[in-house]
């Protein structure tokens, strides 16, 4: 499916978010979704039972370490190259993991996902989050609830008090992306059948991770990754500088490969006078 990045940027400028439909395959939604049934069993996943990560919900978190399929999820072309749009190519993998809200299940708490960082607001994208549609999403299952326009704020939402809000409603295959600073949480699911979603979320290169992917996936895995996902993951600088290992790619870590980093001290070379 081609998509017009530039489009789809310009939404999430002005209103903090945009659904980009039937963006994905239904043939890797289907396994995505028949793979997390998988994994709830085999790691006899239960809800975490506080109020924020739902007492009816569960999810699974770190999904890299759990199979290749989930390997194209923060690369899928579709869905990449908006978030780079937001951020810019340096951004990283802050978080990979699912969220099946149940039968049941409350409001989860407004909240924006930045709203941990000191910087005041509003300032330029740090983040940069996405929710793919393994089910359709409707205001009675759960959608994700948004206030457009909120990521110009000047403040974070207070976690206690209730906003008025709209349902993100899409159907399945679609993907919500959104600006980190955007006010946002899960909506109630009223049916009875659950609203299941993978949350691929990344952040600017300069920021650190939601979950640490370098000690979270082990090496070994991370040495099979293609070379776009172990940047993604860390194994990669930011602008010449941020994240090098005594002057060299921390993909150097994994295999003795050949190409390595040209720092921004290079650039300052001295003069020959």
């Amino acid at each position: 499916m081609e998509v017009d990045v530039n489009t789809h940027a310009a939404r999430i400028a002005d209103q903090g978010y945009t659904i980009v439909e039937d963006a994905i395959d239904m043939g890797l939604i289907n396994s995505l979704d028949e793979d997390l049934r998988r994994l709830e069993r085999d790691l006899h996943i239960i809800p975490a039972g506080n109020v924020f990560e739902g007492t009816h919900t569960t999810r699974i978190y770190n999904l890299l370490v759990h199979g290749p399929l989930y390997e194209s999820v923060p690369v899928h072309p579709s869905i990449l190259p908006i978030c780079e749009k937001v951020l810019d190519p340096g951004l990283l993998v802050s978080s990979l993991s699912s969220i099946a809200i149940g039968s049941g299940e409350t409001p989860q708490p407004i909240h924006a996902d930045d709203q941990v960082l000191p910087l005041p607001k509003p300032h330029p994208a740090t983040v940069c989050n996405t929710m793919w549609a393994l089910t359709d999403f409707t205001e009675e299952n759960g959608a994700t609830r948004i206030i457009p326009g909120s990521h110009l704020a000047s403040e974070s939402p207070d976690l206690v008090t209730s906003y008025e809000s709209i349902p993100a409603e899409m159907p399945k295959g679609s993907v919500l992306v959104w600006h980190g600073s955007l006010w946002h949480g899960g909506g109630a699911n009223t049916t009875d059948t659950r609203r299941v979603g993978i949350a691929m979320n990344y952040c600017a290169g300069y920021i650190r991770q939601q979950e640490n992917q370098q000690l979270g996936i082990p090496r070994e895995t991370a040495k099979h990754f293609p070379r776009r996902l172990q940047q993604l993951v860390g194994y990669g600088i930011y602008n010449g500088l941020i994240g090098h290992i005594d002057k060299h790619l921390p993909a150097k870590i994994l295999l003795d490969d050949p190409e390595d980093a040209f720092l921004l001290w290079d650039y300052a070379k001295p003069s020959s006078s």
